[in-house]
């Protein structure tokens, strides 16, 4: 059953992560969450979200993952398996494997928000997926929060994917092909020097992988691994 538009929020950067209850969904588009999306859809069993660099490295090699991916200003950090880019693993098979993640924004958000009930990594490939969960789930207040650049700058895929999901939510079809071609159109971060053609069009693929993601805390570690509805 669809939810009421009372019952979801949406909401922007780490602070209204780190206030949201009930359900949250951190959405980071370009490009965290589609990479990690892309990781487990590649046989990745879990990630493990982190704060720092060090933090990922440190935990590789003590053996809590085999490959650290992500980003700092975009660029795969010094030492890193893999970057924050989809395209990179596409042709990657990562089967049973655990991934370190850890990235200026997406990843920051997911810590902020420990204090929600159910928290999902969101993103426009997953969304439909991420919805259907929320909707099989309990009943309780929903926050979209859009974690843009470095948690003060707002970014319209972020911002747009959050109503892309509140309109899901709220029963409604939103046109997956128009909103891609306004993100196209309008984000100023579609093409640039760190960020591939081909890391967009990936990240416009929506509704393209049947699994959300959900991130739960284990043993002190905050992990996702993909719910399937």
């Amino acid at each position: 059953m669809p939810l009421a538009t009372t019952d979801i929020r949406i909401g922007s950067f780490s602070t209204d992560a780190a206030n949201a209850t009930g359900t949250v969904v951190i959405i980071d588009v370009f490009r965290a969450f589609t990479t990690a999306a892309v990781a487990l859809s590649k046989g990745a069993e879990r990630i493990v979200m982190v704060d720092d660099l060090d933090t990922a490295r440190e935990l590789r090699k003590n053996g809590v993952g085999r490959y650290c991916l992500g980003e700092r200003k975009g660029i795969k950090p010094p030492g890193f398996d893999f970057g924050n880019s989809p395209v990179e693993l596409q042709n990657t098979r990562l089967d049973g494997e655990t991934l370190i993640q850890t990235t200026s924004n997406g990843t920051r958000g997911i810590l902020a928000a420990g204090g929600a009930e159910r928290i999902y990594a969101g993103s426009l490939v997953t969304a439909k997926a991420t919805a259907q969960a929320i909707l099989n789930g309990p009943k309780q207040l929903v926050t979209l929060v859009a974690m843009g650049e470095n948690d003060s700058v707002r970014a319209d895929e972020d911002e747009i994917c959050a109503l892309y999901l509140r309109s899901l939510l709220l029963g409604l079809k939103p046109d997956a092909k128009a909103v891609a071609t306004t993100i196209k159109t309008m984000s100023r971060r579609r093409d640039t020097e760190v960020m591939s053609v081909a890391d967009v069009e990936h990240c416009l693929k929506i509704d393209s992988e049947a699994f959300a993601i959900r991130v739960t805390e284990t043993e002190g570690y905050w992990i996702a691994t993909a719910d399937q509805p």
